[in-house]
């Protein structure tokens, strides 16, 4: 028995010490933004497309900064459809400053509010 406890730990231990790190996806972060902002996620319009996080003030679609461009379109349309101000959950890493850049010149003129949400990096 103390001869399969001590392989068992062993194998714990080097499991724990060589697993990579959990990669964060969209709903990851989806979840936090909007339980901060006390919205619903995945809201369903009549068109049947979803509203990643729908609140009193905001029709809001989040991802990641390299879909910058998309996230732009569809903040836009969740917005018409529902009456809400756009918004863009911004997942931003080390590596994205030319898409925030990009996107901020959009979202200023377009009046459609960034909230900025840091990668998790491994």
């Amino acid at each position: 028995m103390l001869r399969i406890s001590f392989v068992f730990l062993l194998l714990f231990f080097f499991l724990g010490c060589t697993h990579t790190p959990k990669k964060y996806n969209e709903k990851y972060y989806q979840t936090i933004i909007c339980e901060q902002l006390d919205g619903k996620m995945e809201y369903v319009l009549k068109d049947k497309t979803r509203v990643d996080c729908f609140s009193d003030e905001y029709a809001m679609e989040v991802d990641f900064a390299k879909k910058w461009a998309e996230s732009i379109g569809q903040s836009l349309f969740y917005a018409e459809m529902t009456g809400k101000k756009p918004a863009i959950g911004l997942i931003i890493g080390k590596k994205d400053a030319k898409y925030v850049k990009r996107i901020k010149r959009v979202t200023d003129k377009f009046n459609i509010k960034i909230f900025k949400i840091d990668k998790m990096e491994k």
